[in-house]
């Protein structure tokens, strides 16, 4: 089989998902074959629900920013009527981009090759000398508009699609959504983007990053720079006050889970010991007040969440969003960001910044450290006589097709999950994104006919 001549059945033979047998496992070219890749980016992420941000970063009329739906350059905005859609950043007269900023607010976007003037509508509004352009009828009978491409929002966060042809976001969302409520309602007018993003790539397939966030098994052999700071500050080795490290030690003494949903998304989750360190602490009483204990609990939490396939919400050292951007089968953009509650007090949000910068953030202790396993992982898959990847195998005999009593306190039901000791390191959350990067493929290739 020759990667480019991939069929429908062929996919099968990348995934080795035999879980009643007791073995799942992952061929290592779904982490370098470039056609494989391109199949990933033609129906994994430019048909079908991508995340784009959170609508609190067009907070006015006519704020805008540009990003990317898989290859394809978006601008998202805010119209002066307050509505919200996202296009093509691609001027329709010759393709050049319109919005050059990441940013910021204006009131029409002029084309800078030609002229062509739009409105943050995407309305055409200016096209140059058309007067005496000599048109004839069938140009003017075009829509000389962006191009608008399908747009939806839960709560505040924004997805879009490059095609119509998909689910609505709340069936792509499904039992995601509970666990994005938990985020959005951490304030009574939800969560914003605190200034001081960070944009970096690294040389490794984005699925590293996929997986990074719900692996527990790394924690103790990646970061022990940052469990060694945490013990030496327990200890009083630092005068740094302004810090309230999370001790990830203290997994060992609580239970926890993991969790499969369909389309991709994913949780690992457990109770804080130390919910008392957190920023949100500050405001726990009315969060009892407004969401109720057991909400409230839920959202002082541990829990890393994937909303497949580019985004992700890590609850643990405070609260980051990361988006992943693939950029070639080895190459992967990443931005990252602290979230939090809008309204919440200078104190809380003081403590959410340190802890961010603390383990998050490109310069903290998390980062760097991870981004470098995935480049080992990478330069390690050249080593093509291992064709399997044996990463999925820790708790492949405690998953069960059913909830659990955490999920059920959380409110949502999984397609599967694993329960027990956070410290027994579950390797079966990474099941359900495969089975959806299997569909997704599958389904993508049979309806161009390549079945």
């Amino acid at each position: 089989m020759k990667p480019n001549e991939l069929k429908y059945g062929d996919v099968d033979r990348l995934i080795i998902d035999n879980v009643e047998e007791g073995e799942y496992l992952v061929n290592r070219a779904v982490f370098t074959d470039e056609q494989v890749f391109e199949l990933e980016m033609k129906y994994i992420f430019e048909r079908n629900w991508v995340f784009v941000g959170l609508d609190s970063e067009l907070a006015n009329p006519n704020d805008y920013f540009t990003t990317f739906v898989g290859r394809q350059p978006v601008i998202v905005m805010r119209d002066a009527n307050g509505e919200l859609a996202a296009f093509i950043n691609s001027c329709p007269h010759k393709g050049a981009r319109v919005g050059h900023h990441r940013k910021g607010n204006t009131k029409q976007f002029v084309c800078s090759y030609h002229g062509w003037t739009f409105n943050t509508a995407g309305e055409c509004i200016y096209i140059k000398d058309q007067d005496s352009g000599g048109y004839a009828e069938p140009f003017n009978q075009l829509d000389h508009g962006l191009y608008k491409i399908k747009f939806g929002t839960y709560r505040g966060f924004m997805f879009a699609s490059l095609t119509d042809d998909v689910p609505t976001l709340e069936e792509h969302l499904g039992e995601a959504m509970p666990l994005l409520d938990l985020i959005w309602d951490q304030g009574p007018d939800g969560v914003e983007e605190i200034p001081g993003r960070s944009t970096y790539t690294y040389d490794a397939n984005w699925k590293m990053q996929l997986e990074n966030c719900i692996d527990g098994y790394h924690l103790t052999s990646c970061h022990p720079s940052f469990m060694n700071v945490v013990s030496r500050r327990k200890a009083g080795e630092s005068d740094n006050q302004q810090v309230k490290s999370i001790d990830f030690n203290m997994l060992g003494q609580v239970e926890g889970g993991t969790a499969c949903m369909p389309r991709g998304h994913a949780v690992i989750y457990s109770p804080n010991a130390a919910e008392h360190e957190r920023g949100l602490f500050l405001h726990k009483d009315e969060l009892v007040e407004r969401c109720g204990e057991a909400k409230t609990k839920w959202m002082l939490a541990t829990r890393n969440l994937t909303i497949y396939p580019n985004v992700q919400f890590a609850e643990n050292a405070s609260l980051q969003m990361r988006i992943i951007r693939p950029i070639s089968v080895d190459k992967t953009e990443m931005t990252i960001v602290c979230i939090g509650a809008k309204g919440e007090s200078d104190a809380a949000r003081l403590i959410r910044i340190r802890q961010y910068e603390d383990f998050f953030n490109t310069s903290g202790l998390a980062t760097p450290d991870d981004t470098i396993a995935y480049e080992d992982c990478q330069f390690g898959y050249q080593g093509k006589e291992l064709a399997w990847s044996q990463g999925y195998s820790r708790g492949i005999s405690n998953v069960k097709s059913s909830a659990d009593e955490l999920t059920d306190e959380i409110g949502f039901d999984p397609e599967t999950s694993s329960y027990g000791k956070m410290t027994d390191w579950d390797e079966s959350v990474f099941y359900g994104g495969y089975r959806a990067w299997k569909k997704f493929i599958k389904d993508g290739l049979a309806v161009d006919g390549k079945d």
